[in-house]
């Protein structure tokens, strides 16, 4: 492994509003700047914050410190006094670890290891695809402890190469300490396109300039769900990206698969995804908007035996989510008018900030506004290597309707 940073660290002490100081106690993970009544002192991120309860000036909760956000403490650990060492992050990542060992036991190489608050390790993502280890990190707290944690990711992990991401706003800081996005840490990449299965399927991603850390996982179980569905089917992706469902739906035996998404780069991948496996089927590709090219489908009079939908995030803040609530119907409705008669329309959010219980009532909604005769055969949320940890970690629902 090359040479990490070593940066000091300095412990500060802090006092809450009482409001704040109850969502602590119950394990919340996040400390808003507002909400900090005392600091002893100024401090820099990577600092350890030290939070005492008003009442009994007791240790309440430890945490990391980021100055630049407003979420200004992000907590490790609650309630009761823990040594913030390497041998508690071996801990952590040993319990994240044993949560994913049933997925791990399946035809599956590429999982989520570490997701970040939901496994008491805010805003670190550890993905593994086949023998290569992804970290992307998404706050400059975690660079005084690389040296603790990165080694215990790779020991668990059992894999042979690190790869290390960092967001937009980590960038500068890690520059100045020599780390780099997409930089290899550990080991050897021969290939920055590394090839994984998942239930049996099999995929690439590309871990050096891949969004986020090269693909998205969050929705294995679904696509396993979709392609055990298609045997004999014809198969609409929407939003397909790299062709998650549109694989899985090749290689379970679909007739014809089309995916539509309004970037082209990502349908070549989806087209190379389907060809590392065996498929009989045709896979058609449309590049365009997904609104409009529904809508160009519809007045054709096209019809799909399954219908996917899976968007990006409509509302990434509070301001957004009438917007998102008016874009879900409209994909919905316009799913609706490409389903065949028999035929199941999935339905898929990731907007945290519209609620699973909002998403299945608005989608049931739209069909009962619609006036079909219609069957929830499902409804599912995160697969178990995306623990919720807390509410605000909870964004993936889907729901599977049978149109009669």
């Amino acid at each position: 492994m090359i040479d990490l940073p070593k940066i000091e660290t300095n412990k500060i002490a802090f006092k809450l509003t009482q409001k704040a100081e109850v969502l602590v106690k119950k394990g919340h993970p996040w400390v808003f700047d507002q909400s900090i009544t005392k600091q002893s002192l100024e401090g820099k991120s990577g600092d350890l914050a030290i939070l005492f309860d008003n009442r009994k000036n007791k240790f309440m909760a430890c945490g990391f410190y980021d100055p630049s956000s407003p979420i200004r403490i992000k907590i490790l650990q609650a309630n009761k006094p823990a040594n913030i060492n390497a041998d508690w992050f071996k801990n952590k990542i040993k319990e994240a670890y044993e949560k994913r060992l049933p997925l791990l036991k399946t035809a599956t190489n590429s999982y989520r290891l570490i997701y970040g608050e939901n496994d008491s390790l805010p805003s670190l993502i550890a993905d593994v695809y086949n023998n290569v280890l992804v970290v992307k990190l998404y706050a400059t707290f975690w660079l005084p402890y690389l040296n603790d944690i990165l080694p215990e990711i790779l020991a668990i992990s059992n894999t042979e190469t690190l790869v290390l991401r960092l967001s937009r706003n980590v960038q500068k800081e890690g520059n100045e300490f020599g780390l780099e996005d997409g930089q290899v840490i550990h080991g050897e990449l021969e290939n920055e396109v590394i090839v994984f299965e998942e239930h049996g399927v099999v995929f690439s991603a590309n871990v050096i300039h891949g969004h986020k850390t090269g693909y998205f996982l969050d929705h294995r179980a679904n696509r396993k769900k979709v392609g055990e569905m298609a045997k004999g089917k014809t198969v609409l992706d929407v939003f397909s990206y790299a062709g998650g469902f549109s694989v899985h739906a090749l290689a379970g035996g679909a007739t014809e698969v089309t995916s539509l998404d309004i970037s082209g780069p990502a349908l070549e991948i989806a087209k190379a995804n389907a060809k590392l496996n065996n498929f009989k089927g045709t896979h058609n590709i449309i590049v365009g908007d997904a609104f409009e090219e529904m809508e160009i489908l519809a007045r054709e009079r096209s019809e799909f035996d399954i219908v996917i939908i899976d968007p990006p995030s409509f509302a990434k803040s509070a301001i957004e989510v009438d917007r998102a609530i008016n874009s879900y119907k409209r994909l919905a409705n316009l799913g609706l008018r490409l389903v065949s008669k028999g035929g199941v329309l999935v339905l898929a959010s990731c907007s945290s900030r519209v609620t699973s219980d909002v998403f299945f009532d608005l989608m049931e909604e739209v069909m009962q506004t619609a006036k079909v005769n219609y069957t929830v055969l499902e409804t599912t949320k995160h697969d178990i290597d995306h623990p919720i940890g807390f509410k605000e970690g909870a964004y993936l629902k889907t729901i599977y309707i049978r149109i009669q």
